[in-house]
């Protein structure tokens, strides 16, 4: 196990070193309650232990990536100091607990403070020392920089008790722990998603395909399931959305990003690209407004006039708002919307998907989808070209071209149960280089360890959407974490 954290630390930094440059276009930042334990009992009788924990748990703070905000619940060696932290907690409306356990504590100095939350408590069970001075340990040493293991099957106890999600990481100090350090960065991106979701919107412009019943969704129960929610936008109003943009400089500083970001068929200019970038810039400008960090549109309508207009270049102006990190989904599809969002939020890639077909020679799935995607997850410049149609859409105008990293991919599809219950089906393949179709729609050619037909059987058997999100690397570990935080069940196809 640790030497796959290991390899998948390896797989993965470039991608958050990506993930670290990326701007959102709206910014949230997870709250993670932190605080430490300890038996009040030990400290009178053992009063070097004091600064000792004191040090430790600054220390411990500073494991925590700054990519989120502490809020600091600090040493707690009584149910008193327990209750005060579990307010500063639920005042903050935090999106995880992280406990680093500094010796041996009762179970009442953890309970009190995450009694009244609804977000996984984890357990950080790491010792100072890798290992004893076996005949120069005194009770204090073992006690301050020793101990690990004992309190933490009791603190798992009474959270199964008490009904709350949990998890444990056992880890050492000295000489610095990889494996540690992976786990709560793991468990910092995942809590990013849950603020994501909870302090953002979602917005539904149009209706999805019609016919696609797979794609329905009842925005009520997504609300008080994930916390999302849904803003309704009519087409009328988004014909109008660049009406008031006449800021010139913005404008072609916005046409100069988008030539940047494309190889243009045929070649362009500023020119050439100055409506879109007025709609690029009126549709930053709506996102940051309308606090909304996800998209889902279908348009069906008559292609002409303002509407043929916007519908003719909505796949690259939805592609450069993906860039940004608002997750942008077509066919009206809220719930690939979400799962390209989980992906660009935990990995700093999120590109739509789904099975297009297999190579039975080759033994790959071709998987992939026309319209807007993520040039994060290009390992080339993206292409852009007109196509007269939007095969089975109304319209056509500008079709945008990614190319995939080849190595390491993550397949995540969010579906729902009878009851209306979430759940995630996720696998883990490796993109290949050679042949892909030359169409204009952007495709990877992915193997899976249990080969593409038997993939493509339990995939499909998995009951996702027709749909999935894709992002380069290996991300199922981080999935079941966000899956822990929404108390959603996951469904592991492949890795």
């Amino acid at each position: 196990m640790f030497y796959r954290r290991e390899i998948r630390n390896m797989e993965t930094i470039n991608i958050l070193r990506s993930m670290e440059r990326s701007h959102m276009l709206v910014e949230t930042k997870a709250k993670i309650g932190v605080f430490s334990i300890a038996l009040g009992a030990y400290l009178p009788q053992f009063p070097s232990l004091v600064p000792e924990f004191e040090q430790q748990y600054e220390a411990f703070k500073k494991t925590i990536p700054d990519t989120v905000e502490i809020v600091d619940g600090g040493i707690v060696t009584t149910k008193e100091l327990s209750m005060a932290a579990g307010d500063k907690f639920r005042a903050a409306d935090v999106d995880l607990v992280i406990l680093q356990l500094l010796t041996y504590a009762t179970s009442y100095n953890m309970l009190p403070a995450i009694r009244d939350l609804n977000v996984p408590v984890v357990l950080v069970n790491v010792q100072k020392k890798k290992a004893p001075d076996y005949e120069h340990t005194d009770t204090a040493t073992w006690l301050g920089e020793l101990y690990a293991c004992g309190a933490v099957g009791e603190m798992v106890a009474d959270l199964e008790r008490a009904g709350k999600r949990h998890a444990v990481i056992t880890g050492v100090v000295e000489g610095g722990d990889a494996y540690v350090a992976q786990e709560i960065d793991e468990w910092c991106r995942a809590a990013q998603v849950r603020r994501r979701f909870r302090y953002t919107n979602i917005a539904q412009i149009g209706r999805p395909y019609p016919g696609m019943m797979d794609l329905y969704i009842d925005e009520t129960n997504l609300y008080n399931r994930m916390g999302l929610y849904t803003k309704q936008f009519d087409w009328e109003k988004m014909w109008a959305i660049a009406d008031h943009i006449t800021d010139e400089a913005a404008i072609r500083a916005k046409a100069e990003e988008i030539l940047d970001t494309f190889d243009i068929e045929g070649g362009a200019t500023v020119e050439t690209v100055w409506d879109m970038a007025r709609y690029v810039v009126a549709f930053e400008e709506w996102v940051k407004t309308e606090d909304i960090a996800l998209v889902a549109s279908h348009y069906d309508g008559f292609a002409q006039g303002k509407a043929g207009v916007l519908d003719s270049m909505l796949i690259p102006a939805f592609s450069m708002l993906i860039k940004q990190g608002t997750a942008c989904a077509v066919e009206g599809d809220m719930k690939v919307a979400m799962a390209m969002s989980i992906l660009k939020t935990i990995s700093g890639t999120g590109q739509l998907s789904e099975m297009y077909s297999i190579d039975f020679n080759d033994d790959i799935c071709i998987i992939g989808h026309s319209g807007s995607g993520d040039a994060d997850i290009s390992a080339k410049k993206p292409t852009m070209k007109i196509v007269k149609v939007f095969h089975g859409k109304t319209g056509g105008g500008y079709l945008t071209q990614f190319y995939p990293y080849t190595g390491p991919v993550t397949y995540l599809a969010i579906t729902q149960d009878a009851d209306g219950h979430f759940r995630f089906v996720v696998a883990e393949g490796v993109n290949e280089e050679g042949k892909i179709l030359s169409f204009g729609d952007t495709n990877m050619r992915t193997r899976f360890t249990c080969g593409a037909r038997e993939f493509v059987n339990r995939w499909s058997e998995a009951g996702p959407t027709h749909h999935m999100a894709a992002a380069t690397g290996r991300h199922i570990e981080t999935i079941l974490k966000v899956a822990k935080i929404f108390n959603i069940p996951v469904e592991i196809v492949t890795r």
